[in-house]
């Protein structure tokens, strides 16, 4: 049996591609083109050199391992923002079904750089599942104004979102993501570039894990619970609840907001956390 090599710890990025299987062969063509050129102007706008990173290519996507040195903190902070931007200039103007709207991964851990046929290493298969989770892909439905959403690891996200706020760690919104069908689950964080995500996404069990685009036709984003699980006030008065507020606010008189209809999100005053 063939010795092991030790492995080398590397920062891992993950990008797939939303409702790239249902384009026509034409569409998927430009869509691959479109992606690989945005991907080369963010990573120049960047400074990053995507010319040592090592890229696992699939025709929606791709899995890079970044050369020793790089930046966690650029990687994390700074590259969904300008993807999103220069995904939105490549989209205007087109029709929906030709748009690029991406879901990006970012992890960090050991891999193995002499697989046989990839990339060994817990750390690869962690990232490649929370770009695929469902939690993910609702996150980018729920917005269709946005052109990214971006999930990170947990540790990531206290190792770098927290400890340097280059992105204010309140945008993001904490999940469990999981695929049963892999045996797969993680605590992780999501953020979604110019959306307040965490005051409005509600990240329990999506309709459907299928990657379909939102375009109105038809579903909720976030299932209805039962009526059984509606919050109640201690303090008499009204529980307003499924509202959407950019603010932390009440309406007098002992009244408070849910604005996810739990209880848990009501402190011991009835106000919403």
């Amino acid at each position: 049996m063939a010795y092991v090599t030790d492995p080398d710890r590397r920062v891992l990025v993950a990008v797939d591609m939303e409702s790239y299987s249902g384009r026509d062969n034409v569409l998927q063509h430009r869509a691959q083109l479109a992606f690989r050129e945005v991907m080369a102007t963010a990573c120049d706008e960047l400074g990053f050199d995507r010319a040592n990173w090592l890229i696992q290519q699939g025709g929606d996507g791709e899995l890079a391992i970044l050369p020793p040195g790089a930046s966690e903190r650029a990687v994390v902070t700074r590259l969904t923002p300008v993807l999103d931007r220069l995904l939105r200039e490549h989209n205007r103007g087109l029709r929906h079904e030709a748009r690029i709207r991406l879901r990006v991964g970012v992890h960090e851990g050991p891999v193995h750089l002499d697989g046989a046929n990839g990339y060994p290493g817990d750390a690869v298969v962690t990232v490649c599942r929370l770009v695929d989770s469902p939690q993910l892909k609702a996150a980018l439905r729920q917005f269709p104004g946005a052109a990214v959403a971006l999930i990170v690891s947990d540790r990531l996200y206290h190792d770098i979102v927290r400890q340097y706020q280059d992105l204010r760690p309140e945008h993001f919104q904490q999940v469990t993501a999981r695929l049963p069908e892999k045996h797969f689950e993680a605590t992780a964080w999501i953020y979604v570039p110019g959306e307040s995500i965490s005051t409005t996404y509600e990240p329990g069990p999506p309709v459907s894990a299928s990657d379909q685009p939102h375009d109105g036709s038809g579903g909720e984003s976030v299932e209805r619970r039962d009526d059984r699980s509606r919050p109640q006030s201690a303090s008499g008065g009204q529980v307003f609840q499924d509202i959407r507020s950019r603010g932390i606010g009440a309406i007098g008189n002992g009244n408070s907001i849910s604005v996810s209809g739990r209880p848990e999100d009501l402190d011991s005053w009835g106000s919403p956390r």
